[in-house]
């Protein structure tokens, strides 16, 4: 890290450095992420010194107060600790960018429309704890409740690299509150979680493959954002797939944000193929892929939330529910790295 900071610091001071201010601005971003971990590092070891010290002391003079000072100070160590750890996890490529989050009902009507409400208010809890920014770039109204399809920016360090864990279908079991007989109901909302990619150079795109849709802009209610065509939809012809922006006043500024939606969806699509031919290799015979089914939501009848991928379950539903997902996020960065061991 010491090397890799003082290289980062030279290429500060070259000549030339500011002459493109994106790449400028991405070298300063990355040497401060390092500078951050690196001085975490440093007071964690510093916090293990003393620690060791505090323990000599217990041992040649036990002391009531000392060992509860002791013990309290290495709980709380344990946790720096695992979240240092969880942090050198995200090392892929692209771990550290922003996040572009989508959620899409399955079939069900209301029941998952509704399902995919309370999903969007989980991820917005969440990403607010984490003190990350979220913008909306697309939105579509439920027919009678609920969403029809939202897609999220989650802007923050480390972003893609946590988010990536709630990729797949998120079942949901519930007494519905929309059938006036009390019944159980099953809905299913799948989640697509993509890096936000601000190399155009990352992903080659075709311009004739494209076909670019206008229309009016409509956000969270029906309300209206702006009485003009600025909303701007991209079909990938190839492949079939289409991204939509509406977050801004500007058709040219959506455009450039679904472009850049349709590069991280491309670069997924790349790193789902290498994945199968990984999991050809390794013998594994479960399917991947965002259609997969990762976690269940039990509310009747019983309360359990549990996934799917590592076994980790809580009966915590109301907590998860409003935004405390990082320990199923742990369990899967965890199981992936012995995965990849």
């Amino acid at each position: 890290m010491e090397q890799d900071i003082a290289e980062l610091d030279n290429r500060m001071t070259e000549p030339g450095f500011w002459d493109d201010g994106t790449k400028a601005q991405g070298v300063i971003n990355e040497a401060n992420s390092l500078k951050e971990k690196y001085n975490q590092f440093k007071e964690l070891s510093q916090t293990k010194e003393d620690l060791e010290i505090l323990l000599e002391m217990v041992k040649e003079e036990p002391d009531e107060e000392l060992e509860k000072e002791l013990e309290e100070n290495y709980q709380e160590f344990q946790k720096d600790l695992d979240k240092y750890e969880l942090d050198m996890l995200l090392s892929a490529p692209y771990d550290k960018n922003n996040a572009i989050i989508e959620l899409h009902p399955g079939a069900g009507g209301t029941e998952s429309q509704d399902w995919g409400s309370m999903l969007l208010r989980m991820y917005m809890r969440w990403a607010e704890k984490k003190g990350f920014k979220v913008e909306t770039l697309d939105y579509q109204d439920g027919e009678e409740a609920g969403i029809k399809s939202v897609t999220l920016l989650i802007k923050g360090h480390n972003a893609y690299g946590y988010l990536k864990a709630e990729k797949g279908v998120h079942r949901l079991v519930r007494i519905s509150p929309f059938d006036s007989a009390g019944r159980r109901h099953t809905s299913f909302v799948s989640i697509d979680v993509m890096p936000e990619i601000e190399d155009a150079e990352t992903v080659a795109i075709n311009n004739d493959d494209l076909k670019v849709d206008t229309y009016r802009a409509s956000g969270a209610g029906g309300q209206h954002i702006n009485k003009t065509d600025s909303a701007v939809r991209i079909t990938h012809i190839p492949t079939g797939i289409v991204v939509a922006s509406q977050a801004q006043r500007s058709q040219l500024k959506n455009r450039d944000q679904a472009m850049g939606m349709l590069k991280a969806k491309l670069y997924q699509l790349e790193l789902e193929e290498k994945e199968k031919e990984l999991a050809e290799i390794r013998g594994e015979q479960k399917e991947i892929g965002w259609g997969s089914q990762i976690r269940s939501y039990v509310f009747h009848p019983y309360s359990m939330i549990k996934d799917h991928r590592t076994n980790y379950e809580t009966g915590n539903v109301q907590g998860v529910m409003d935004g405390d997902l990082d320990p199923f996020i742990d369990a899967y960065l965890k199981s992936t790295m012995l995965l990849n061991e």
